[in-house]
């Protein structure tokens, strides 16, 4: 059912800002996928580099650009209920790569970096307060999982009452059907969340004339 009473927005409303989320030297190091700590879709790395593109238009526009980093202390002290489940242990600070996807991403020394200990990158963070700082109104979000931090990041921006944008051909699940559960759940949530990369770099174009 289609709520009749829902606006069509923009793909951007006001200022932006593009969240990177958990592109690390892992998502590109030779490991198979059966020994990897998270379970990863096919095509999974292919995804998170096609993220530069966005990075780099980004960065063109004038759009802010926030690299986010999941990372535990190396005693385990701050996984808490995080591997109650499927995850096994992973993104120890005590393993090189846990770093960013610095050369992949084209990452820059002065870029906004936040480091986060759960899967939303809201929480135990100052995300918010520089959002705030830069006055972001939409956020357009790439990396992975699609299912996990994604998700639960873009639930916590919707909840914020940001407007939500994901780039479908950017992120990737921990399976394709989680990935694309999790895409349907977001588009629940905002009419217009889940966009193509195309889409995005037109939406960027436009907005560098009018910011």
């Amino acid at each position: 059912m289609t709520n009749p009473n829902s606006k069509k927005r923009d793909l951007i409303e006001g200022r932006a800002a593009l969240i990177v989320i958990d592109i690390q030297k892992s998502t590109f190091a030779p490991i198979p996928d059966d020994e990897r700590s998270i379970a990863h879709m096919p095509d999974y790395a292919d995804r998170m580099a096609r993220s530069k593109v966005a990075i780099d238009k980004a960065r063109e526009v004038g759009i802010p650009v926030i690299f986010i980093q999941e990372i535990h202390r190396a005693d385990l002290v701050d996984f808490g209920r995080e591997l109650d489940g499927d995850e096994e242990i992973h993104c120890l600070d005590s393993n090189p790569l846990t770093a960013f996807a610095e050369e992949e991403l084209g990452m820059r020394p002065d870029d906004y970096r936040i480091s986060k200990r759960r899967y939303s990158a809201f929480y135990g963070t100052d995300l918010e307060i520089l959002l705030k700082g830069l006055k972001a109104e939409t956020l357009i979000l790439v990396g992975g999982l699609t299912d996990v931090c994604v998700h639960y990041t873009f639930v916590d921006s919707h909840q914020g009452d940001y407007f939500c944008r994901v780039i479908e051909d950017c992120v990737a699940g921990s399976s394709f059907e989680a990935h694309q559960a999790s895409l349907n759940a977001m588009e629940y949530l905002q009419h217009g969340a889940i966009r193509s990369l195309d889409e995005v770099l037109d939406a960027m174009t436009l907005s560098e004339n009018v910011t």
